[in-house]
């Protein structure tokens, strides 16, 4: 059971505490049903008034892994891992959780795997995913509360390459719809969900006319870095879905970073991963970018 120690430096109910904690009401709710409470290591309930110097201490309900998830051990890059967050850099063709034509091997299952090694037995909650074929890095929270507290609250970076000649910098804001023929394909539409994306010019490789950028979503839109770039005349290298080159077996993203406040102890925190092997073919041989990383 995960156990989080607050030191209290204010006279107020252990409610009002936990809400300046932005705990939902679901999660104080679930806490007080299946988890406990204590002040100075004696039980109490929402009401009690807490005074300075305190510590109120809060026990989170034991949660109970899906029975259909198969715990595999396919290596994954862990790249940050503590009681209440994990960040894992997830290959290409890969799965974040399973689906209907992919029920297993899914990242979800491998991160059980390398939980299972530590003799960690924490329930997986993906804060953030990725399509199957993009890859990079994706963040898992240990518990239904670090979950509800870190959605919407990671800032995402993406490295990718572009046919044509990027602008230096940008800004998409450009409404995404589905397709009326297609459950898969997206595109830009007026009447669709609200969706941005900002961008830098990183590298431009005139001898094959290939921009290497830097994109930060705001929104998350299925497919979105795809079909901004895509309806600006720039398809990523490899998405073969929205028109570009098959130099390599998939899109050419990559999610390189990524940036929040940690849940629980407030610090902030900045995942890097590395540019994936498969991107490689991609390279102007004279220019070497791989030992670069998003800042």
């Amino acid at each position: 059971m995960r156990t989080i120690n607050y030191a209290v430096n204010d006279n107020i109910t252990v409610k009002a505490y936990l809400q300046s904690l932005n705990y939902s009401r679901k999660s104080i709710s679930a806490i007080k049903q299946n988890g406990a409470l204590l002040v100075n290591g004696n039980h109490v309930t929402v009401r009690y008034a807490l005074h300075r110097g305190d510590t109120l201490t809060v026990q989170l309900p034991q949660e109970t892994r899906s029975k259909s998830l198969i715990t595999n051990h396919i290596p994954v890059n862990v790249l940050y891992n503590d009681d209440d967050v994990i960040v894992v850099s997830k290959p290409p063709f890969m799965n974040t959780i399973p689906s209907r034509l992919h029920p297993h091997n899914s990242l979800i299952e491998a991160v059980y795997g390398v939980l299972e090694k530590l003799g960690d037995k924490s329930v997986l909650h993906p804060v953030s995913r990725l399509d199957r074929d993009t890859s990079g890095l994706i963040v898992f929270s240990k518990h239904q509360l670090t979950h509800h507290l870190l959605t919407n609250k990671i800032e995402k970076h993406y490295a990718l390459f572009a046919e044509g000649h990027v602008n230096n910098v940008g800004n998409y804001v450009c409404p995404i719809n589905r397709e009326d023929d297609s459950i898969i394909t997206r595109i830009v539409h007026v009447y669709g969900q609200h969706a941005r994306t900002e961008y830098k010019l990183m590298t431009y490789y005139a001898s094959t006319n290939i921009s290497y950028v830097r994109a930060k979503i705001h929104t998350g839109r299925t497919h979105q870095i795809r079909v901004h770039f895509s309806s600006a005349g720039h398809p990523l290298i490899g998405d073969t879905l929205y028109g570009g080159q098959p130099i390599i077996a998939r899109q050419a993203l990559h999610a390189i970073s990524v940036r929040f406040k940690h849940p629980i102890t407030g610090e902030n925190i900045t995942i890097e991963d590395d540019l994936p092997e498969d991107f490689k073919p991609i390279q102007n041989e004279e220019e070497d970018i791989w030992q670069n990383r998003i800042s």
